[in-house]
């Protein structure tokens, strides 16, 4: 993300990496397109696997994503603050995530089969990558069998690494809720996944 005067990157700091997200945010809410990138490059990533990992589908996942830094764009003036950034942001992904599913609800469309992860593919041993293949599939098989809270759950938990205090702020319940969601994702997904220990 350099600019191609000096070197310096789009918000004329030597390394946009170290600028902490706070700053990012008080800018961006100033309507500064450069820090919102620093911020949509930071965080896309992960508001991606999350959505991902729940819709099944990657385009509605792209939509799902967009419209959650679109939300994020318009609502920065408002954001106080109190919780980070990082955590807003997964809190406005699964704001939208939720308002999918419960459009696919209403209109019963199937959820289509989610591929499996990509595996590297430069891997020696044919064998051994197809058995992490094997393996993907069955986690994802085990993950879609679970109601959407404790996938939500585990996901944010497990693959993104939230507390409970923030993963209780994203989906607007209590941490108690949190801990009995995370036990039974987890409790379903060593029942599924028993053939792999």
């Amino acid at each position: 993300m350099r600019c191609l005067t000096g070197g310096r990157t789009l918000l004329g700091m030597d390394d946009d990496e170290g600028v902490p997200d706070e700053v990012l945010a008080r800018r961006a809410a100033l309507l500064d397109r450069a820090a919102f990138r620093v911020i949509v490059d930071r965080h896309g990533p992960a508001l991606y696997r999350y959505a991902r990992r729940m819709l099944d589908d990657p385009q509605d996942t792209e939509d799902c994503v967009q419209e959650a830094f679109a939300a994020a764009w318009t609502s920065l003036p408002q954001f106080a603050g109190r919780s980070a950034l990082r955590t807003w942001l997964f809190a406005i992904t699964a704001h939208k995530v939720r308002s999918l599913q419960r459009r696919r609800t209403r209109t019963a469309l199937p959820l289509p089969f989610v591929p499996v992860d990509e595996v590297d593919r430069h891997a020696i041993d044919p064998e051994r990558s197809a058995e992490g293949t094997d393996l993907l599939e069955a986690l994802n098989a085990a993950l879609r069998e679970l109601p959407p809270g404790p996938r939500s759950t585990w996901l944010l938990r497990e693959v993104e690494g939230l507390s409970y205090e923030q993963i209780a702020e994203v989906s607007g319940t209590t941490t108690s809720t949190v801990r009995g969601q995370l036990h039974r994702a987890r409790g379903h997904l060593i029942q599924r996944m028993e053939a792999w220990r």
